[in-house]
């Protein structure tokens, strides 16, 4: 069943549906938050998390298949959420290790067709992965959001500036000093991926 479909039948009583959506989901909304809240708040990605699946809760009356794909209304949630926590945390120092388990390395390996890497590989990516993070970590919370709006939920610059309420310039601009800066963190990184053949 369609994510829409099932949103719309959880608004109509179906507690199933809603698990269906939330085991669906959670992976990705979790990392996005995660990503999104970086090191500095790694502490709080559970609590932005929970409260993000709290307000799609209460929102499911007011949830239009005609406007947003649900995908694109929740993670637009999560960002709202992660961004107003941002707002009032003062940047506390968290911790640098992802607390869900998850290897930096993972998200590369379809990327580069490593089905059974050499230790040095799998040293190398999963450095190349522990600086990706550090690098984003690095980005202004716009640009990071941003960025993690179009590299985690593929949103498009026209539906990035309408979900971030910005100029459609204004987002192109963040999401292109975001990939900038990006590239330039992680420059030794990307000279080895360009030249794998």
């Amino acid at each position: 069943m369609p994510d829409d479909q099932l949103m719309l039948a959880y608004a109509a009583g179906d507690a199933a549906a809603f698990n269906a959506l939330y085991a669906r989901h959670e992976g990705a909304l979790f990392r996005f938050v995660r990503r999104l809240l970086g090191s500095a708040l790694v502490a709080q990605a559970d609590e932005v998390f929970q409260d993000t699946w709290l307000r799609i809760v209460s929102a499911r009356d007011s949830f239009s298949p005609q406007g947003a794909a649900w995908r694109t209304w929740a993670f637009t949630i999560a960002h709202n959420v992660a961004m107003d926590r941002l707002r009032v945390s003062g940047r506390e120092i968290g911790v640098d290790t992802p607390e869900d388990g998850s290897d930096p390395l993972d998200w590369l390996q379809p990327a580069i067709d490593m089905a059974h890497p050499s230790a040095e590989d799998v040293a190398f990516w999963r450095a190349a992965g522990q600086q990706l993070l550090t690098c984003l970590d690095a980005l202004p919370d716009a640009q990071r959001a941003a960025f993690l709006l179009h590299h985690e939920d593929g949103a498009e610059v026209e539906d990035l500036a309408q979900r971030l309420g910005l100029p459609f310039e204004t987002a192109k601009s963040r999401l292109r000093y975001a990939l900038q800066k990006l590239r330039g963190c992680m420059g030794r990184y990307l000279v080895v991926l360009e030249a794998r053949p």
